[in-house]
């Protein structure tokens, strides 16, 4: 006889449970009426069961939860034939609920495959999140201008042997335009000028601040073509009268505290005194116009007589630009027309020929000619590297789903025997992608939150996730989910649903069946040849940088200190401050000078040679220095000698590049010839040449150059240190200026700094791509690890027989190492012609480059075998070590 199990649920045996009569009310009332007896008492007996085992509470809330659970919308009413609820829709609420139960359980169940490719997904989209983010900043630049697609910038391209470019406009052109011209509803010209000392009376004592984005004289129609909302004050009169300025909310309270800044005097560069008559709201991060103090116009020739003459068409500078809002209808096209009468008018014997042009709003963050902080090039290349990124994790995902998919084939076979048709299993695995895609984005949200003040400190910006402020990012990610979803999990869903169940069910599928080696091996090629454009990328990149950094640039550059001259000093001040630091003991050198050798501060004017009719058909870079400048930086005399002491233009040194342009050969031949810059306002006879020096970058040619002893012009002190005694060298420069200069600010930076700042994009670029190529290596490496464990299952009887039948470790570790290593191979034969064209590109806009050679490409094949070895390595040793007994007995 059999023992009674006491542990079974008999209902009569427990005491009386009734469920809540409102929860049953509820039921009665809402439940359709050909179902609801036989769900009535389903749902009594559960009651009663949970009742007895976790008391009343939670019975009742789990009878609540139930009834729920079969109201409508959630249930419908029974069909009322037999075939219709057997075959139900694939996207029916009910095999919805049962492909997202299902999925939840094969993931537990197969939680190293689930963490592989969530990990990996989780990267890729990172990377994709990060890079939609900085991309989206940069192309919402100053896109917030009402009538933007109406405002365009003047511009100059000046012809003369070659084409050069600048963003700066003769100041005359914005008036002389408005005057003579009716295409434009406003025209505002605009002089910014950086790094301007601002003194505040606070209490008792002068607070001073360098203000880095400095101050910008504005004419009155400019804050009506740019949305810069005031805060204080009335638009209608700002900066229409002399000496008055506005200022950013920021300054108003650095400055003044909590006390109104209206009205109140701040004083520039201890010279001009301005009042304020209105403050700004905070400038938006993304603008390129950041000066956060405006003047008005009518005090520029307060500062700068020259630049504010209505007579200044002789020349540019890049501080001085020019805005117009053409009317509706007007098209650039019209404007440039009648822009070269100007030229014929006030520039008609030039050989410097200006070309004014119309630049659209749209386009000045970047274009790089006019001074454009991120080009659309390096845009669409950081877009190509997110996407390969993506695509490089979806294919780990494929890789890993097909080669688990044999796991499974039992499990589709019986499903298959059951009913299920090709359309359920399918969307059953799409439920399972989405799944792990889902829990992939919420981990690449963190990630990206967590990454995000690296990336801004990288860029220099102020990169935000705004999931719930902007629209794009949360399209972005929707539309991120779906693609990944579907891209990811439809191939391994058609193989899974195309099993056929008797062979499934016998676990005979072929390799082919499921999806093939062959299909396998195609997809590691692709994710491999992806991580070694990048790497072969890096590799190229890195050399270029290095190579502008330690070749020879025929200055010294090491151990050189720049202090930025006092505002109005006076020369024989200059002369001695320069000697006062010359006695310090951690000084070698000083000299007075505009600028370092190699530069971004530049002054290029067309030259007259040896008393000619005209000026010659180039122009010549323009270096102030005195006649310490050229043995501070070592520079190399080829002929003549140096300049002597003088604060005035009294004699030129010329570079072997001035002596090219002249179609001379000899260096000497210049010597005592005499040199006219600026029309005739420079003249002075060419006393030495000396060898030629990298001026610029390596993106530029060395151009015809020209030192001499430009007084007015010196804006710094070039002061040679000794390393080792730095600090306290650069105490005793900071104690000598605050004692000659109380009244301003000591500021110096390393020259080795400044040139490092030539190549700010391209650093900034190798350090993404070395991040990105990185991210790519590994997720590459997380297939090989899964793939490599399902082989290691597939053939532990296959290894137990070989290594039984005298097989070593070694020749068992090749088993999985060789197939690697071809894929491997394979993947660098695609990569490496793919590589060199886009960086034998990227290298062409250098004028000085390295050239791309085997050694590049050696090195990238062996970093991606010693990666790929040591992610195989591991697993296939594991598997060679075991035991034949135990794997004979694993089938």
């Amino acid at each position: 006889m059999n023992k009674p199990d006491h542990n079974a649920y008999d209902p009569r045996a427990q005491p009386q449970a009734v469920p809540p009569r409102w929860v049953r009310w509820l039921l009665t009332r809402l439940h359709p009426k050909d179902t609801l007896e036989e769900v009535e008492g389903d749902l009594d007996e559960l009651y009663a069961h949970w009742y007895n085992r976790s008391g009343k509470t939670r019975a009742t809330l789990r009878y609540v939860l139930n009834v729920v659970s079969v109201l409508p919308p959630f249930v419908r009413r029974r069909k009322q034939t037999k075939q219709d609820y057997e075959h139900l829709s694939s996207l029916h609420p009910a095999m919805l609920r049962n492909y997202l139960k299902i999925a939840f359980r094969n993931l537990a169940r197969n939680s190293t495959y689930s963490l592989l490719n969530v990990a990996g997904l989780a990267l890729g989209m990172t990377c994709g999140i990060l890079l939609f983010t900085l991309i989206t900043y940069h192309l919402s630049f100053d896109n917030f201008h009402p009538q933007s697609d109406r405002t365009y910038r003047f511009v100059t391209e000046q012809h003369r042997e070659t084409i050069s470019y600048s963003r700066g406009v003769p100041a005359p052109l914005g008036k002389a335009f408005r005057t003579d011209y009716t295409f434009a509803d406003k025209v505002a010209r605009l002089a910014t000028f950086d790094d301007m000392l601002i003194t505040v009376k606070q209490g008792q004592a002068m607070a001073k601040y360098k203000e880095p984005e400095g101050v910008a004289f504005a004419e009155p129609d400019f804050f009506g073509m740019f949305n810069y909302p005031l805060l204080n004050g009335t638009r209608a009169t700002t900066l229409t009268e002399p000496n008055t300025a506005i200022l950013t909310e920021r300054l108003a309270r650095k400055y003044f505290g909590d006390a109104s800044p209206m009205n109140q005097l701040i004083r520039m560069n201890n010279k001009i005194d301005l009042r304020i008559v209105g403050v700004l709201k905070d400038l938006p991060i993304n603008t390129d116009l950041r000066a956060e103090i405006f003047a008005s116009y009518a005090t520029l020739n307060q500062y700068d007589a020259w630049l504010a003459s209505d007579d200044s068409w002789g020349g540019i500078v890049s501080s001085m630009q020019c805005f117009a809002q053409l009317r509706p209808g007007i098209t650039p096209q019209q404007v440039e027309r009648v822009l070269p009468a100007y030229v014929k008018k006030y520039r008609p014997t030039s050989k410097n020929v200006h070309h004014y042009k119309l630049q659209p709003l749209a386009d000045m963050h970047f274009d790089a000619r006019y001074g454009g902080a991120m080009t659309k090039t390096n845009l669409w290349v950081l877009a190509c590297v997110g996407l390969f990124l993506l695509i490089t994790a979806c294919v780990n995902f494929v890789n890993l789903a097909t080669a688990q998919a044999l796991n499974r084939s039992k499990e589709v076979g019986v499903r298959k025997v059951l009913g299920s048709v090709r359309g359920q299993l399918f969307w059953q695995f799409i439920t399972e992608t989405g799944l792990i895609t889902v829990t992939a984005l919420l981990l690449s949200l963190l990630w990206a939150t967590i990454l995000l003040p690296v990336v801004n400190e990288w860029f220099g910006a102020r990169l935000q996730l705004k999931l719930f402020s902007d629209w794009q990012l949360p399209l972005f990610l929707l539309a991120l989910t779906v693609l990944v979803t579907l891209f990811s999990g439809a191939y391994p869903g058609l193989i899974l649903s195309r099993f056929q169940p008797i062979l499934a069910l016998k676990g005979r599928l072929s390799q082919q069946a499921i999806g093939g080696f062959n299909t396998r091996r195609a997809l590691i090629v692709t994710q491999f040849a992806i991580s070694q454009t990048l790497i072969i990328g890096v590799i190229v990149i890195a050399n270029q940088m290095r190579y502008a950094q330690q070749a020879e640039l025929g200055f010294n550059k090491e151990a050189v200190v720049m202090v930025s001259l006092a505002t109005n000093s006076k020369p024989q001040t200059q002369h001695t401050v320069a000697n006062r630091f010359s006695a310090l003991a951690g000084v070698k050198k000083v000299s007075l000078c505009q600028a370092a050798p190699a530069s971004r501060s530049n002054w290029s004017t067309s030259p007259r040679y040896d008393n000619r009719p005209e000026d010659e058909p180039f122009a010549v870079n323009v270096r102030g220095g005195d006649d310490q400048f050229m043995s501070l930086f070592d520079l190399q005399l080829v002929a003549g000698r140096n300049v002597y002491p003088a604060d005035s233009v009294r004699e030129f040194v010329v570079n072997e590049a001035f002596v090219r342009k002249l179609n001379l050969t000899a260096p000497g031949a210049v010597l005592g010839k005499m040199l006219s810059l600026n029309g005739d306002r420079f003249k002075g006879p060419i006393v030495g040449v000396i060898r030629d020096f990298h001026d610029k970058s390596f993106h530029e040619h060395i151009e015809p150059m020209c030192i001499s002893t430009v007084a007015e012009n010196y804006d710094y002190y070039a002061v040679k240190i000794d390393l080792p005694m730095a600090q306290p060298t650069l105490a005793g420069l900071d104690a000598i200026w605050s004692q000659t200069h109380p009244d301003q600010v000591f500021a110096y930076q390393f020259l080795d700094e400044q040139i490092a700042e030539f190549y700010e994009t391209e650093t900034l670029m190798l350090t993404l791509i070395q991040a990105f190529a990185a991210i790519a290596i590994f997720i590459g490496c997380l297939g090989l690890y899964g793939l490599v464990s399902f082989m290691a299952a597939q053939k532990t009887k296959e290894i137990g027989i070989r290594k039984v039948l005298g097989s070593s470790t070694g020749q068992i570790i090749w088993i999985f190492a060789g197939e690697f290593t071809r894929l491997i191979l394979i993947a660098f034969i695609v990569a490496m012609p793919v590589a060199w064209f886009a960086m034998s590109r990227w290298l062409q806009t250098f004028k000085d480059q390295i050239s791309i050679g085997p050694d590049v490409f050696a090195f990238a094949m062996l970093g991606t075998f010693l990666v790929a070895i040591l992610t195989v390595g591991y697993r296939s040793i594991k598997a060679a070590l075991m035991n034949p007994v135990n794997s004979l007995r694993s089938e």
